[in-house]
């Protein structure tokens, strides 16, 4: 297992309360030994004019899950913060408003300083709708 700190879908949700992911409708849902996967509605919050998943909500709901996964590899009452560096995303088919997409964090590398994650998110069926990359250091309070 990768994680530091233990996950619970209770700890898991309470990390987003009050947050961007909140306002999203961002649920976390699943975890293992090294992933963690969150769901997100497509709808008025979420979709562009063409009621159709809005790109920037998908890089969003990337950002939450390879957030939430760095500090869940951090020593519980470490000196550190996680803080992204980069994030990139590749939009390879839309999800229609009135759906769910599901987004899966895996680490690529998990350093003292850098960590980079992959990020799934696909819909209902499991069609891959976005595939993202995000960067985070490891950097002193």
């Amino acid at each position: 297992m990768i994680w530091k700190i233990k996950p619970s879908i209770d700890i898991l949700q309470q990390i987003g309360k009050n947050t961007l992911s909140d306002n999203l409708g961002i649920e976390m849902i699943d975890f293992g030994d090294d992933f963690l996967t969150a769901k997100m509605p497509v709808d008025h919050r979420t979709v562009q004019p063409f009621r159709i998943l809005h790109g920037g909500a998908s890089v969003a709901l990337a950002e939450t899950l390879g957030s939430v996964a760095s500090v869940l590899t951090l020593e519980q009452g470490s000196k550190k913060q996680i803080v992204g560096v980069e994030i990139n995303a590749n939009h390879l088919s839309s999800a229609r408003e009135g759906t769910w997409v599901f987004g899966t964090v895996k680490p690529i590398r998990i350093g003292r300083a850098i960590q980079v994650w992959n990020i799934e998110i696909k819909d209902e069926a499991g069609k891959l709708v976005c595939v993202s990359r995000l960067t985070c250091a490891v950097v002193e309070r």
